[in-house]
């Protein structure tokens, strides 16, 4: 087991954090390129931020961005890149909503109403995911292209399918699926000094979360899961199939990615329609990327977008342009990524060390094996 040193918590945290740190610092920079004060900007995002109502959207987008990551980090343990979470969540959505808005559902207690519609897109969710695990076990086709053409067809499928002659009815200017009536709902939680309500399934998404990390650290699965994608190779020689847990983890990763336009649906908007959140898939990659693909790493970094998110709108009132908080957070994903390499080639330098003096030298490895 590795031991929990301070040099290894550092190590840890210095990539999420400096990539913030340097996120904030190009802001900054930006800021005072265009003339807008960066303690007024901050001033004015923390002001936002206090509100109560500010706090519930922050939860409520925090719980979608979180579901979104974990779906994406089952593939990254698997150095599987599923970018097909967007295109699953949505289709998973829309048809989920239309079974659970049919007539037929209505004589049917509340909690079974709201166990089909959730198993209804994890179902969806996993078909489509399988899909590109499908292709890349039998065909060798790349997830990356196969999941980002499914993004394609999903949306078109979509489009198709929500339509008046089909799934969906004509609402004024809008169209919708039929509307969930009250006993699909599933409760909120109030938040004290608003109208607003948390969604409740925030409680689902903090248990995805312990299952996610349960899986993998606890059970047998999570081990050949982990090992086949540190190591294809050691994986067969220890007689795991690597196209099984290939498949395997799409359907698991496409299961979670059901389950992210859930909390909007059965808590809030009750019907799919052309309004419904776009984009939190692609988010969920930035998130898990933050988050290290550590199910309490990914909630920090879930309720850090969903603050920012949320908070923007209160520059507006500053005068500040509220397009600088996605910038930031796109330096934050870009900048992720470097610091992780810098970390790990210190890392492996600080190992390489330790070698050294292990075997009576301080010099490199390479140095000791020449």
């Amino acid at each position: 087991m590795k031991r929990l040193t301070p040099r290894a918590v550092a190590l840890a945290v210095a990539a999420p954090v400096g990539a913030l740190v340097f996120a904030a610092l190009v802001c900054v920079v930006i800021l005072l390129i265009t003339g807008h004060s960066p303690a007024d900007t901050v001033e004015a995002m923390i002001s936002s931020a206090k509100r109560p109502r500010t706090s519930v959207i922050a939860l409520n987008n925090a719980t979608n961005y979180y579901l979104a990551a974990v779906a994406v980090a089952i593939g990254f343990r698997m150095n599987l890149f599923n970018i097909g979470v967007d295109g699953q969540y949505r289709l998973a959505a829309m048809l989920s909503a239309a079974l659970a808005g049919a007539s037929f559902m209505e004589g049917l207690p509340s909690f079974l109403r709201i166990a089909m519609t959730m198993i209804a897109a994890m179902l969806v969710g996993a078909l489509w995911a399988g899909l590109a695990g499908f292709l890349k076990v039998t065909r060798g086709v790349s997830e990356v292209i196969s999941t980002i053409m499914l993004n394609a067809i999903a949306t078109a499928l979509v489009a198709f399918l929500l339509n008046p002659r089909r799934l969906a009815i004509l609402e004024g200017n809008d169209i919708r699926t039929p509307p969930i009536t009250e006993g699909g709902w599933v409760p909120n939680i109030p938040y004290p000094g608003t109208n607003s309500e948390i969604h409740g399934l925030i409680l689902v998404a903090a248990l995805v979360g312990f299952l996610y990390w349960f899986v993998l650290a606890r059970t047998r699965f999570g081990f050949e899961l982990r090992a086949t994608g540190l190591s294809e190779s050691a994986a067969v020689a220890s007689g795991v199939s690597v196209k099984k847990m290939v498949f395997l983890s799409m359907l698991l990763s496409g299961a979670v990615a059901g389950l992210v336009g859930m909390p909007e649906l059965l808590g809030g908007a009750h019907a799919y329609s052309l309004n419904f959140p776009p984009g939190i898939g692609f988010i969920g990659i930035a998130v898990a990327l933050l988050g290290r693909n550590h199910p309490l790493g990914i909630a920090f970094a879930a309720v850090l977008w969903g603050v920012l998110d949320a908070s923007s709108n209160g520059l507006d009132v500053a005068g500040v342009p509220k397009e600088i908080v996605v910038i930031m957070q796109g330096v934050i994903v870009l900048s992720v990524v470097v610091a992780y390499e810098l970390v790990r080639r210190y890392r492996v330098r600080l190992e390489q060390r330790e070698v050294g003096r292990a075997l009576g030298t301080t010099k490199p490895l390479e140095e000791v094996s020449a």
